[in-house]
This record gives structure tokens, C-alpha cells and sequence, in this order.
């Protein structure tokens, strides 16, 4: 779906400066659409920004770098009102941004570390959905796609907390979808497997529980963030224009 085009459309995508989210915007980037991409720290953001414009031809003005902590509901509001300023509208939210402090046993998590993941993974990403689905009810049409994650399913090995927040995003998603589809506004997911990046480091570094995860991946390998791009846009194109409240898995077959 790479070749997908959004030319002229309004595209957000959250926790954009590296991994999934930013292979995402930048896919969506090169098919002509114009970018906004968030991260937490502005110093690390506007390279990635520039470096996006760059891959998609140079149109530095179409990629719209934004600072915002997706666990801060201030940041969540000015962010918004920074792409009404500059846009008017929103075509299409892809909410990735997602953090996880902690890895071990979900018995022993501190409620410092819970609350965090809760507030970033789950709050926040509700908090996006919400303010990008007023807008888009209100132009009747639009798509969200949320980020969720095969541990939704199964839960991951020492990512309870994780886990607990990408199984509420599924819900997320099916409620917004009934909610929203009589306004012209799509929600689906992408959860995707096993795939290398910060976040989840920790497993792929960690040779036992790497290998234990791989063993159960049909194709054989685990996956990069570039594998879930297709996904995404496909959910967010008009090829998908009857698909809502749905969570499409890439994960290498693991859960066929």
C-alpha cells in the first residue's frame, strides 16, 4: 500500500520520531500527503522532520513537526490547536504514541510505573482519538487508526502493564467505530507482532524470550516497523472505505 495516494490530505501521526510511527509518516509522506508528525522532545523531532520532507522530495512545508507528550492533556490540546491553525481540518489520525517503563511481572509493578503507561498508552491515546474525532464528525469524514499490539491477545512476557493497554485500545477502537460510523468517520487498529524497536528491545535483546517468540512466528523472523506500514494506510485509503471497527494483526502468522 505504499503506493497508496493521499495527495492533498491532512495526516497526523503520533510517537512519529522513530520506529513504527515514523515509518508511517514517512510512507504517507511520499504518497503526497502533508504530515504531522509528534514526538515528546522538539531537538529530536525536527530532524526527523526534515529528514521525512527530504525522502518524500523535499516539500519541507508539507511535514509539520509538533512537540507534544501524549500523557499530558495540555500538550494533547495545544496540538490540536496548532493543525486547526494550520490545517482546518484532519483526514487522518494514526494514533502509535505509546511508552513502557517497566519490564517484569505485572504482580510487582509499582503504581508510579502503571499509572504512566496507563496515562500515555491509554489516556492520552483516547484523548487524541477524541479531539481528532470532533473534528472529523464535525467535516463528516475522516479515519483514525489506533496502534494496538498482538500482546492485546497475549499478553507479552514481563509487559502486563503494556499489555493491559493495547487490549483497552481494541475496545477503544470498536466503541469510536459504532459511535463515529454515522458521521462518516472510520476507526479501525493495526496490532502488530513481534517488532524491532526501542520499545521493544528488550525482548529481541533477550536471546531465550527472542527465540521462544520466534519459534511461534510461521515466517520465521521478527518484524520491522516498514512491515506495518502497508496496514495502516491501507485502513486509512479509500480502498478501505467499508472496513471500520476492525484490528487487522501483522504479526508473521503468529496468531493464525
Amino acid at each position: 500500500m505504499d503506493g497508496a495516494t493521499f495527495a492533498g490530505r491532512k495526516v497526523l501521526v503520533t510517537g512519529a520520531s522513530r520506529g513504527i510511527g515514523r515509518a508511517v509518516a514517512e510512507a504517507f509522506a511520499r504518497a503526497g500527503a502533508d504530515v504531522a508528525v509528534t514526538g515528546r522532545k522538539p531537538e529530536t523531532l525536527a530532524p526527523v522532520a526534515a529528514e521525512i520532507a527530504k525522502d518524500a522530495g523535499g516539500a519541507a512545508q508539507r511535514i509539520l513537526p509538533i512537540a507534544c507528550h501524549q500523557g499530558r492533556a495540555d500538550e494533547i490540546e495545544k496540538l490540536f490547536a496548532q493543525l486547526d491553525g494550520a490545517w482546518g481540518r484532519i483526514d487522518v489520525a494514526v494514533i502509535n504514541a505509546a511508552t513502557n517503563p517497566v519490564f517484569g511481572s505485572l504482580a510487582d509493578i509499582e503504581k508510579s510505573a502503571w499509572d504512566k503507561v496507563i496515562e500515555v498508552n491509554l489516556t492520552g491515546a483516547f484523548l487524541t482519538a477524541q479531539a481528532a474525532a470532533r473534528r472529523m464528525a464535525e467535516q463528516k469524514g475522516g479515519t483514525i487508526v489506533f496502534i494496538s499490539s498482538i500482546a492485546a491477545f497475549d499478553p507479552l512476557p514481563g509487559l502486563g502493564a503494556y499489555s493491559v493497554t493495547k487490549a483497552g485500545i481494541v475496545a477503544m477502537t470498536k466503541a469510536f467505530a459504532k459511535e463515529l460510523a454515522p458521521r462518516g468517520v472510520r476507526v479501525n487498529a493495526v496490532a502488530p507482532g513481534l517488532i524491532e524497536t526501542q520499545l521493544s528491545r528488550r525482548l529481541i535483546d533477550t536471546k531465550e524470550i527472542h527465540d521462544r517468540l520466534v519459534a511461534g512466528i510461521p515466517l520465521g523472523r521478527h518484524g520491522q516497523p516498514q512491515d506495518v506500514v502497508g496496514a495502516v494506510l491501507f485502513l486509512a485509503s479509500d480502498a478501505a472505505g467499508y472496513v471500520t471497527g476492525q484490528v487487522l494483526v501483522v504479526d508473521g502468522g503468529s496468531r493464525m
